[in-house]
């Protein structure tokens, strides 16, 4: 009786201390007063668009200018996140220093490891994920420089080559 008071008192100490950790984290709405900080921030991600040079970007409002918080993840990070484009539609946690940038919170996602819960089981990028086309998929072969056409030019009707002009006409 002993031994399975204690298991359940254990089992109680790990929820609790998870859900202590979950309440550690902030709603996106006071990012912006934690700017410095190294903070956990969580909110439902409502779309993720790519951007140029596969930068990505996590929104979490319908309307991304308004919106007080976002995570970037750089295209070279992408290898180390996964497939963000799965988060949409998750509520997430992201550790990480908030920053400002353009009059707005952020935090930089160069790791899975930020991720907290749920999100952090995201999958990695397909093989043949290029991100510099922005989601189309390559083969993965590196494609030599285009070399441009040959162009020959055009012969006149009109001029002599070469034996011609040596022949006379009787």
């Amino acid at each position: 009786m002993l031994r399975a008071s204690y298991i359940v008192l254990t089992i109680l100490v790990f929820l609790s201390a998870a859900a202590f950790a979950a309440s550690d984290c902030l709603p996106i709405g006071e990012a912006r007063q934690h700017v410095g900080e190294n903070k956990c921030i969580t909110g439902k991600v409502t779309h993720v668009k790519a951007g140029s040079h596969g930068v990505h970007f996590i929104d979490f409002c319908e309307d991304q200018l308004s919106c007080p918080f976002s995570v970037i993840v750089f295209g070279s990070d992408l290898k180390d996140v996964g497939d963000v484009r799965r988060l949409a539609g998750r509520v997430i946690e992201i550790h990480g220093p908030v920053k400002m940038y353009n009059g707005r919170a952020e935090i930089i996602l160069k790791r899975v490891s930020q991720l907290t819960g749920g999100a952090a089981l995201i999958p990695p990028l397909p093989k043949e994920y290029d991100v510099e086309k922005q989601g189309h998929y390559s083969a993965g072969n590196i494609r030599p420089t285009k070399k441009p056409a040959k162009t020959y030019p055009t012969v006149s009707p009109s001029a002599t080559y070469g034996n011609e002009a040596d022949v006379e006409e009787h």
